[in-house]
């Protein structure tokens, strides 16, 4: 099992906080990649929220043939963020890991932002292609205010290898995965979390659906469906699916990804849509175990898991802060003071909810088709 470590909050805060509530959760990951992304940059970053991050790694031939292709489509760059490396024993180091700020070009600064993403989106997978064969450009996310870096090695260790705990890196979400290899070559493409256009999503278990999910998404014609080195990349590609392509609210990602049986839809007050939705959306349906962990373009955070719930997972902190995470000792050392009476651990029919801003944490509860307020009852028997 892999092991997840996302934290939101009111105020910026240092990656290490992640990689430290990881650190404690050990046991669950192997060593074989961590990812971080961070969301709602501050630092260096907070100025520049407007202009889209390219995040990745070349090499020396690549971060040339990257600095062509861009000055092509007339992206102008702005700003340039990298680690400072510091050799650790075990871990090889790439040429250039990097975080580039860009100024959109010319033809495209009067656009829609539903047209500029597009461009991030496309931009991205063109570079991705042509770096693929020989690992000379690897990219993970092009998009106004966010960050990611990815790695093979122990959390712990990258974190002294990209000197993030002398680094003024600061962000008021940030997910973190300390991967546990599978069923997959340890390739940076399937270390979580995943991003597409806004949404950002990390995983805990095995998708067992993966096939026929990834075949539906692909038949859509949406040119971001592609990759899927990893099982779990369709949950954040689901995501984007339901939530910005089709419109639906967020709570509907749950009832997709895990309907309801016929009897239990009907004590729904949408029960109609829910039917539709079984039955034409039910390639989406997951087949667990999987603890998911996700974010949406305006900052809103959430955890749900599926009909098994046989995966670790846990939300508590404090208004200003809250963690969602694989298990209890994670939250433990990010928010010691927190009233743990109050810790959710969501079940099969629940989806935990953090508006952003971390000031409040929402329990949705699936076969209600409402919000169930905290104080009523017990979050581990809703």
């Amino acid at each position: 099992m892999c092991r997840l470590a996302a934290i939101t909050s009111a105020e910026y805060f240092s990656p290490m906080e992640n990689v430290l509530s990881l650190e404690t959760m050990k046991e669950g990951h192997d060593g074989s990649g961590m990812g971080l992304m961070l969301k709602d940059l501050g630092g260096e970053f907070e100025e520049l929220k407007e202009y889209p991050v390219l995040s990745g790694i070349c090499s020396v031939k690549g971060i040339k043939l990257l600095d062509e292709y861009m000055d092509r489509l007339g992206f102008k760059l702005k700003h340039v963020w990298a680690p400072k490396i510091r050799p650790v024993k075990g871990i090889v180091a790439r040429d250039y890991y990097f975080a580039r700020v860009y100024d959109y070009p010319e033809s495209f600064k009067e656009r829609s932002f539903k047209e500029k993403e597009d461009l991030l989106m496309k931009t991205r997978l063109a570079l991705r292609a042509m770096g693929e064969a020989d690992e000379s450009i690897v990219v993970f996310s092009f998009y106004p205010d966010v960050l990611t870096l990815k790695e093979v090695g122990d959390p712990l260790e990258l974190a002294e290898f990209f000197g993030l705990d002398h680094v003024d890196l600061r962000a008021r979400i940030i997910f973190a995965q300390g991967r546990q290899n599978t069923n997959y070559a340890i390739n940076l493409y399937a270390c979580h979390p995943f991003f597409i256009q806004g949404y950002g999503s990390m995983t805990n278990g095995e998708n067992t659906a993966f096939v026929p999910i990834k075949e539906f998404l692909m038949s859509r014609g949406f040119p971001g469906y592609i990759g899927y080195n990893s099982d779990s990349e369709v949950f954040t590609h689901i995501l984007h699916y339901v939530h910005r392509q089709l419109g639906f609210p967020l709570t509907y990602y749950k009832d997709v990804i895990t309907p309801l049986k016929p009897s239990e839809i009907q004590n729904r007050d949408d029960r109609e849509a829910l039917n539709l939705i079984r039955y034409s959306l039910r390639p989406l349906c997951i087949d667990g175990p999987n603890c998911v962990i996700g974010f949406t373009p305006d900052g809103t955070c959430f955890m749900v898991q599926d009909s098994k719930k046989l995966r670790p997972g846990v939300v508590g902190g404090v208004p200003g802060k809250y963690g969602l995470m694989s298990e209890e000792c994670g939250l433990d050392k990010v928010i010691p003071e927190r009233d743990r009476s109050k810790d959710i651990f969501p079940m099969k029919y629940d989806m935990v909810i953090i508006p952003q801003g971390a000031k409040e944490v929402l329990l949705w509860n699936q076969l209600k088709g409402g919000y169930v307020r905290e104080e009523a009852e017990s979050p581990c028997q809703v």
